[in-house]
């Protein structure tokens, strides 16, 4: 199921876009793509909150990732919820640091530019970077890949608009 982004909520949008649906527009963005419409750069505002004991982030995220460690969290109130190990981008293509809102999810969401599942994925990056779950052996495109169960905690944790803090620099493995 995917999660129509709050900007498409606004009065005239959505039927504009289901318009262009049914008269054979593309790239709308309604239907899972691998091109979803690019959501606002990161903020490079210093995110409000305290620091969470254990992590690199701050009270006001509700998913943590440290591109060093290789260990991202899920935060409630700055409360450590869940701590799960990743992979994240190859160099040409890195996980990019800063703080993000979750712009969409796709539980089924197939990339057409790399012929791949992404299943239970979370956007919350420009250039269509997400949780989602994948090979911890295979770097990716800049997403951040999870095993499937903490794939599946991330999807049914976070909503659209919820914080998410990248720290860090890409480390491979």
């Amino acid at each position: 199921m995917t999660t129509i982004p709050a900007r498409w909520r606004r009065p005239g949008v959505v039927a504009l876009a289901l318009a262009g649906a049914l008269l054979g527009g593309a790239g709308l963005g309604l239907a899972d793509t691998d091109s979803p419409q690019t959501p606002p750069p990161a903020s490079t505002a210093t995110p409000s909150g305290v620091p969470v004991p254990g992590t690199p982030c701050t009270t006001s995220a509700d998913a943590c990732v440290d591109l060093t460690s290789h260990t991202a969290w899920l935060l409630d109130d700055g409360q450590i919820t869940r701590t799960v190990p990743f992979l994240d981008g190859d160099p040409r293509t890195p996980t990019p640091p800063g703080t993000f809102a979750v712009d969409w999810k796709a539980q089924n969401y197939h990339s057409r530019e790399y012929d791949a599942p992404m299943p239970f994925s979370v956007f919350f990056a420009p250039g269509g970077i997400a949780f989602h779950e994948g090979s911890l052996d295979n770097l990716s495109a800049g997403c951040v890949h999870l095993q499937r169960p903490d794939a599946i905690a991330f999807f049914d944790a976070l909503g659209v608009g919820d914080q998410v803090q990248v720290r860090g620099e890409h480390a491979p493995q």
